[in-house]
């Protein structure tokens, strides 16, 4: 069997990374970058550190500072204009997720001219852009070094999933230090985001050796660090230790592509506005519940490396471990239920079936060990509302 491999063309990993910005834009042949972030890291002053640098060093950097969480398709245009404007010819995408996203979809709608909508999977994009550089700021979506971004269709409120090597970023400056400024929840939220990437990877249908050691780099490293980077937001240790395993988790889910959790996830945030990783969190005990029968030995390499069970442990005893370790993971990082965020319940049930279609219309849940049908996902939804789990199912 063949595996495609794909990986930024090249990464600056570790402490103060980010101060090689203006060199490695340079070796790229970027003269006029676009530094496209959120308003919040102009807050904090990574933006400005980050502009200072580049025209010290004489590039005719421009700024784009209106990245919105989960970005849209009107979002993306908006970038699209300030870039074509501004005679650019590469991006830096300073922020989390959702900068590198917004980042991403112009790119290749710079690339094509076509609408986002025209791009989405079942299409894979493979194709060449204009350079990105991705810059993380959170540790957890990984999307520096995926070849995948989501972006909401406005008018179908629908997360779309963009697919292919034009989503890849050509360069990635991963500078654990640029998430001292992370809050607790953002810090939780892609955290989560990162373990489902990793367990997601390892479970997959598509899954590899390559993949697999990604993913159990990922999981041991964001198992033993997380709620250490929560509560103590300067320890440079912990810190260090979830970028890298978001960035192997990023590194593995990039070459399998995601699964059933991130299938039921996405239409939760995209018609309540939930944070994506906060949605990954709600459904992972019970779509772990549902998944593991099909995959025990997968689910208990992902226990182990967590932490939770032995290198002796029998599969069946070390898989069985995960559902209340993830149950319990959600209560000490306070993760809601949707009902507890606040989510309509008459509004939630009605949705139910669109949430259905749109979830297997994504493609991802049919990666998963168990693929459910259509009848499962409604169920799976259900249960979800109040963080129910069925042995039944």
């Amino acid at each position: 069997m063949i595996n495609r491999i794909l990986t930024p063309r090249e990464l600056l990993v570790g402490g103060g990374a980010r101060h090689k910005l203006a060199g490695l834009l340079q070796s790229l042949g970027v003269r006029r970058p676009l530094v496209v972030t959120d308003p919040t890291m102009v807050k904090v002053g990574h933006a400005a550190e980050m502009m200072e640098g580049l025209t010290a060093a004489g590039l005719g950097a421009g700024l784009f500072a209106e990245v919105v969480e989960d970005p849209t398709d009107l979002s993306v245009a908006a970038l699209v204009a300030a870039a074509t404007a501004g005679g650019h010819d590469g991006l830096v995408a300073l922020g989390g997720g959702s900068a590198i996203d917004t980042a991403k979809a112009a790119g290749i709608v710079l690339a094509t001219g076509e609408a986002l909508s025209a791009l989405k999977v079942p299409r894979i994009v493979d194709l060449a852009t204009m350079p990105l550089v991705a810059i993380p700021t959170t540790a957890g979506t990984g999307s520096e070094v995926t070849r995948a971004a989501v972006i909401t269709d406005t008018g179908a409120n629908e997360k779309m999933l963009i697919l292919g090597s034009a989503a890849l970023p050509v360069a990635a400056i991963v500078d654990y230090e640029l998430t001292f400024t992370c809050p607790f929840r953002v810090t939780v939220d892609t955290g989560i985001d990162a373990l489902t990437h990793a367990l997601e990877a390892l479970v997959n249908r598509n899954a590899n050796p390559h993949s697999d050691a990604l993913a159990l780099s990922g999981l041991a490293l964001i198992g033993a660090h997380l709620e250490t980077a929560a509560r103590e937001p300067q320890n440079a240790v912990a810190r260090e230790a979830v970028m890298l395993g978001a960035m192997h988790a990023g590194l593995a889910v990039s070459n399998t592509s995601t699964a059933l959790i991130h299938g039921l996830s996405r239409p939760i945030g995209a018609f309540f506005h939930v944070p994506h990783g906060m949605s990954n969190a709600m459904v992972l005990p019970l779509v772990s519940q549902f998944s593991i029968a099909a995959a025990p030995a997968k689910y208990a390499m992902a226990a182990r490396a967590l932490g939770l069970a032995p290198a002796s442990a029998p599969d069946a005893e070390a898989a069985a471990l995960l559902v209340p370790a993830f149950q319990d993971l959600n209560r000490r990082l306070e993760v809601p239920t949707p009902r507890s965020f606040g989510i309509d319940p008459d509004r939630y049930r009605a949705l139910i079936p669109e949430m259905t279609r749109q979830g297997i219309a994504s493609g991802t849940p049919a990666n998963n060990p168990r693929v459910p049908t259509p009848e499962e996902m409604a169920r799976l939804y259900t249960l979800a509302f109040d963080g129910s789990l069925d042995s039944d199912l």
